[in-house]
């Protein structure tokens, strides 16, 4: 606790602790604004019901839940950031842009992200209000309305985006990571009241099985989330003038949970797409697109089926996005032009051989465990029984990952100015 407490001796650190906390305060503040003519029964029953827009509501840091001017969240910039990494794989010059220009590479891709995330809040705001409008959501939107709601959920989402840039800029955390922080966090005390009234004496062993499940949960997201294999480098020795560089031995970390929670965010995006796709088609057929509306929602209403598909998806995703963002390839190149190399292993193209199968073999626990932590809330319902008694899998290792990179992130602040670090 001393330690901790060293954090606010610190006037530079402890002004940007309270600007971080007034950003966060703010965003809570604009998340309860709502847009008119909701209907507020009917969006928690709405809510209640579909698991999917249940994880957007946590995406968009509890914004949907009450259709706020902020009810997209960072969901927009979060799709348009994943775009832009799979064009990645597409077109070389983009792929030279994010990985061999540098800073001012990566400030180019950030700056085209921000662009497509414009488009696309338009098309989730239009999608998400006929789709509610549909459900009797909300009222009836004349065309003017309509356009006017768009406006303001998208200029939601940019302020948003906008809100979370200058928090990664106090470098206290990722800005985006804590918004969706504290929104999950802000659900707790609801969470605890719900339990509470619902509360029922001869469940008992079931509550406390409950909670000894969610502790081991935050247990094994805490342990997968930080482990890491370590793959030793050696530097060979150079003798340059009268001085010799090398010689010395080091670690390349691979990390088991290397895709962190977007392959859930992909998948999750996979299954609203046919939802998102019938509300299109409603513009052209209406008759249309309230059967595929219907089969949809019949199909994905099947917890078994739909946990399987969605366990399914995260798993692939997982390797996906790993294959992506982990080059091995690259890495056994930069290794080989700095000297290094796998004790045993040659360097160059067998290097990047090894790496590549090492990684799937470590990643495979990091997938499946990823797919569990997704289903989570289905198989906790369908044990229990119980509606309330559901463990957000996404939401601890949310709340688990955000809390040790801003711990991190503290921790290294304290280290540059000769603190020892928070243990």
């Amino acid at each position: 606790m001393g330690k901790f407490l060293q954090i606010f001796k610190i006037p530079d650190l402890r002004k940007k602790i309270f600007m971080v906390l007034l950003w966060l305060g703010i965003f809570r503040l604009l998340a309860v604004i709502p847009i008119p003519g909701v209907d507020a029964a009917q969006l928690r029953a709405f809510l209640e019901g579909n698991q999917l827009f249940g994880f957007l509501n946590l995406f968009s840091g509890g914004a949907f839940s009450n259709l706020s001017i902020m009810m997209l969240g960072v969901g927009p910039y979060i799709t348009a950031t994943i775009i832009m990494q799979l064009l990645t794989m597409i077109f070389p010059a983009m792929k030279a842009m994010y990985y061999e220009e540098g800073e001012m590479g990566k400030a180019k891709f950030n700056r085209y992200s921000r662009y497509l995330t414009v488009p696309l809040a338009f098309l989730q705001g239009y999608s998400f209000l006929k789709l509610l409008e549909s459900q009797n959501v909300i009222t009836h939107l004349s065309t003017a309305s309509l356009l006017s709601n768009i406006a303001v959920i998208v200029a939601g989402s940019i302020v948003l985006m906008w809100i979370g840039e200058i928090i990664s800029e106090y470098k206290i955390g990722n800005g985006i990571s804590l918004l969706i922080f504290a929104g999950i966090v802000s659900g707790i005390p609801t969470s605890i009241r719900q339990a509470f009234i619902s509360y029922n004496s001869s469940l008992l062993p079931t509550y406390i099985a409950f909670l000894v499940l969610s502790v081991v949960i935050i247990a094994g997201v805490v342990f997968v989330n930080q482990g890491e294999r370590k793959v030793p480098i050696s530097y060979s020795k150079r003798v340059r003038g009268n001085r010799m560089y090398g010689g010395s031995t080091s670690y390349l970390p691979l990390r088991v949970n290397q895709a962190g929670v977007i392959p859930i965010i992909f998948a999750i995006s996979i299954l609203l797409f046919p939802q998102f796709l019938a509300q299109i088609i409603a513009i052209i057929s209406p008759g249309l697109s309230s059967r595929a509306f219907a089969f949809v929602n019949g199909f994905l209403n099947n917890q078994i089926i739909y946990s399987i598909i969605y366990f399914t998806l995260v798993v692939v995703f997982t390797y996906f996005y790993t294959a992506i963002t982990f080059d091995t390839k690259k890495i056994s190149q930069n290794l080989q032009r700095s000297g290094g190399f796998i004790p045993g292993i040659r360097p160059g193209e067998p290097s990047g051989e090894f790496l590549g199968k090492l990684t799937k073999r470590i990643t495979f626990f990091g997938a499946v465990f990823l797919g569990i932590v997704a289903v989570l809330p289905n198989v906790t319902q369908l044990i229990t029984q119980v509606q309330v008694l559901t463990i957000g899998g996404t939401a601890l290792l949310i709340v688990v990952a955000v809390a040790l990179e801003t711990m991190q992130q503290i921790d290294s602040q304290l280290i540059l100015r000769e603190y020892e670090g928070i243990q």
